[in-house]
């Protein structure tokens, strides 16, 4: 590969051009970096490090580091490795100043600026060195040991906090929910903190119709007016159009004023952040508080959204909050993290009450980093969430799931042609919806309603209320609706989906086959409209400025889908009991379909169809209706809606939201095939300059003036301006920390003060105190050559999550690749904007 000229700058700012013909020497033993290895990160101390000053130095010949005239200086140590260091001005004055071998400290370091992303590889090594720190004094006092202790269950408290905090306002959102969303259709006067269902328990009849009772009073009732009647149902009309956009613009109004970050899913950001994102304030105080009001708001609002996607952000709210507490993971980005891990686990453990399917979630969908005790942790905050949800019991039922059915057949064989089926078009549902939602976000982004958010709010909520209520299955709360198709029709069941011409002798006589009566023709087309309603408008909705998740709206399409094609099977097995693929199962005059199980099969389809989860998804399933023995059909409906889904665009509806915000995320999962190499994708590229820092010859005022003329995040430190060999690296912001706190604190340091990144001060000295910043460079940078393919390289920012790697050709450095530059170097090469990418 022929080389081509590379621009550098001087302390002086003056270009230095590498001509082509350069020839590279071999690398002297010093170098901090070898050519290809990979060597964990660590700052060691001054005695860990020869003192003996490398090529380029002040004593060799290069002449890199000339201290200024006029002024003298001396280093004397004393047996303790502290050295009193004396220097003569120009002036004849004579100044002595304290050096320490072990060199100034300076808090803040290590830490990350707002949008930008983690060091992986420097926080573990960090957080090594403090645990071998504490288990090398744990004996050494009582007080030590119990610190050493506490450092090795603080994890197990840490996510046991989160588990019951979160399981509490789980608990507080689906009572709340449930209460306000009935409030739409009237009020409990006796106690109008009940909800219907409540409200009729307290009531002495031992029968009423649906939900009615004589405790609870609809809204025209309220004002005096008989509860049926064409006068009746326009005061329910307007009632309910009123309550959801007085709940909606209070959502809306929350969201703008006090937490912006409390909108959306956040299920998208959450993985962004479980990959090494920082983005401040998303996991706060008060985003918490405002995602769980705004989440009671929206649902109760009647919009076409969920509360169980915004349930994973809540918990991760909760796990970042009591993380804090524990410096070993508030003050570790990495560390952080697994705490976050196990938080998602329980969003979804108390979302659904599934915490299996929960630890599966954050593995399958959220996490980027899921080590075995990751795993652990989880299971047990999944645990303890779900029984803290269980005790408080906002489902009102024995049990802790959301839709809890019994089915007593076994599904049939030919029943898998079906449900296979039904992944077919839960897949191309997924596929579409996906499509359009960003479609729509794109143009939001642009038009002017996004400008207007709160409007945007009204008017989805307006039209939503309006075109919802005469229909009896898009008015009821999405929960019920999905409860309702999910269950088996049986005595008890007076709606019309359940109008059969059956003849129950008692309540435990077996479910005969029967013809389908004119209420369930009537609900087949009523669900149909329903679900051309509930597709379009989650469309609008998903991505508006209140919080809103997808996995109820998805399941509710599904199981509509479903619960249509059940009826159709059971119509066909009722019909032609002849044929051959019912003949065996359907011959005895029971009824061998179940159309709730292909409700429950087909929301699974839709659902994997818009995330694309398999695992986790059939898991969580399960555990949601307590319908194990159907683990099989929901596997093929899932595949085969995934393999749909997929054939038409690999990302689901959550990495489609990471793309569209411009989030570095680098996923995982995805294949790297092309053929590049890193000198392709390095930077600097041709014409540009490449800004680095030497390691003895820089002033402080060059120093400063790199840091004004540029916004790079971190820059290589090298031997000299002649040698370019690679020292270290060393980040932007703990360059600007080091710096003010140095100017603060040490005496003596000016603009011409030489910045040292040596382990020790070369002797004679002359000039004002130097800026000693050891301790904050990177003496192990990950290293890559320039003939390294660009396959290795994102396997290497995938697993070793790295910000950024610098590029070498015969130890010397050539560039620097960092996360951006991945991630816009693969848009490119799939034909698609590379500078959509707008974070590093």
């Amino acid at each position: 590969m022929e080389s081509r000229p590379l621009t550098r700058h001087d302390s002086m700012n003056n270009p230095l051009v590498r001509p082509p013909n350069y020839q590279a020497v071999e690398q002297p033993s010093h170098s901090a970096a070898s050519v290809n290895g990979l060597r964990q990160k660590s700052n060691l101390d001054d005695d860990d490090i020869h003192h003996n000053p490398p090529p380029g130095s002040s004593s060799g010949s290069g002449g890199a580091m000339d201290p200024p005239q006029g002024h003298q200086m001396t280093v004397t140590y004393d047996g303790d490795s502290e050295g009193y260091v004396s220097f003569a001005g120009g002036s004849g004055s004579n100044n002595t100043f304290h050096l320490d071998s072990d060199e100034q400290e300076f808090p803040g370091i290590g830490q990350y600026d707002d949008f930008h992303t983690i060091d992986w590889q420097r926080d573990v090594a960090r957080d090594r060195m403090r645990h071998r720190h504490i288990i090398k004094k744990r004996d050494d006092s009582a007080w030590d040991w119990i610190k050493s202790g506490h450092d090795a269950w603080s994890g197990w408290l840490c996510v046991f906090l989160v588990g019951v905090i979160a399981g509490a306002f789980a608990g507080m959102i689906d009572i709340g929910t449930s209460w306000m969303s009935d409030l739409r259709f009237g009020i409990c006067p006796e106690a109008f903190w009940f909800n219907q269902e409540q409200c009729c328990w307290s009531s002495n009849e031992t029968f009423y119709d649906g939900d009615n009772c004589s405790n609870w009073y609809s809204w025209p009732e309220v004002f005096g007016h008989e509860p049926n009647g064409a006068g009746a149902y326009i005061i329910s009309y307007i009632f309910y159009i009123l309550w959801s956009l007085l709940f909606a613009s209070l959502a809306a109004s929350l969201v703008m004023m006090f937490a912006p970050y409390a909108c959306g899913s956040g299920i998208p950001e959450i993985k962004t952040i479980l990959s090494g994102f920082i983005i401040r304030g998303y996991l706060g105080k008060w985003t918490l508080l405002i995602k769980s009001l705004g989440m009671i708001l929206a649902v109760s609002a009647g919009l076409s959204l969920g509360k169980e996607g915004p349930l994973v952000h809540v918990a991760c709210c909760i796990g970042n909050i009591f993380s804090y507490a524990f410096p070993k993971y508030g003050k570790n980005e990495a560390k952080k993290r697994e705490i976050l891990s196990a938080a998602a686990a329980v969003g979804v453990s108390v979302a659904f009450g599934a915490p299996i399917g929960g630890v599966l979630f954050s593995l399958e969908e959220a996490s980027y980093y899921f080590p075995l005790k990751t795993l652990w942790r989880s299971f047990f905050a999944a645990l303890v969430a779900a029984f803290v949800l269980r005790s408080i019991n906002p489902f009102g039922n024995e049990h802790s799931v959301l839709f809890y059915v019994e089915y007593n057949k076994p599904w049939i064989f030919i029943e898998l042609v079906p449900f296979i089926i039904l992944g077919v078009i839960g897949g191309i549902i997924g596929m579409l919806f996906i499509k359009f939602n960003i479609k729509w976000c794109r143009f939001r982004k642009t038009s002017l309603m996004g400008q207007y958010p709160r409007l945007e709010v009204l008017i989805v909520t307006l039209i939503t209320a309006f075109i919802a209520y005469p229909n009896p299955y898009t008015r009821m709360n999405t929960s019920n609706l999905i409860y309702l198709l999910f269950s088996q029709c049986g005595v008890a069941n007076n709606d019309n989906l359940c109008d059969y011409q059956r003849n129950f002798t008692n309540v435990n006589t077996a479910i005969e086959i029967a013809a389908a009566g004119p209420g369930v023709l009537q609900a087949v087309w009523l669900l149909a409209l329903a679900l051309i309603f509930k597709c379009v408008v989650t469309v609008f909705t998903f991505g508006i400025k209140v919080p809103c998740g997808l996995f109820i709206p998805s399941l509710a399409m599904g199981s509509i889908i479903g619960r249509l094609v059940g009826i159709g099977m059971e119509q066909l097995a009722y019909n032609y009991p002849e044929w051959a693929v019912f003949a065996g199962e359907c011959s005895t005059g029971e009824n061998c379909i179940t159309p709730g199980l292909y409700a429950m099969v087909g929301a699974a389809a839709v659902l994997g169809g818009v995330t694309r989860m398999t695992v986790s998804l059939v898991v969580i399933m399960f555990e949601l209706t307590g319908g194990v023995r159907y683990i099989v059909p929901l596997m093929a409906a899932v595949m085969a809606s995934k393999w749909i889904g997929d054939a038409f665009g690999r990302e689901g509806i959550y990495d489609a939201h990471i793309i569209l915000n411009g989030y570095p995320f680098l996923d995982s999962k995805e294949e790297f095939s092309h053929t590049t190499l890193a000198n392709d994708v390095m930077k600097p590229g041709k014409n540009e300059s490449f800004y680095v820092i030497t390691q003895d010859s820089m002033t402080l005022d060059d120093v400063e003036q790199l840091l004004r003329e540029t916004d790079h995040n971190g820059f290589p430190v090298v031997v000299s301006r002649q040698s370019q060999y690679l020292v270290g690296f060393v980040a932007r912001r703990d360059l600007n920390i080091a710096i003010s706190q140095a100017k603060k604190t040490t005496e003596g340091i000016v603009g011409e003060s030489i910045v040292l990144f040596t382990s020790s001060v070369p002797s004679p000295w002359m000039g004002p105190p130097p800026l000693r910043l050891r301790k904050i460079l990177d003496l192990a940078p990950i290293t890559i050559t320039d003939h390294t393919p660009m396959e290795t390289v994102v396997d290497m920012f995938r697993k070793l999550g790295l910000r950024q790697t610098l590029v070498t050709h015969n130890g010397r450095l050539l560039g620097i690749i960092t996360k951006k530059d991945v991630l816009r170097h693969i848009k490119f090469l799939e034909s698609e904007d590379p500078e959509s990418v707008l974070f590093n």
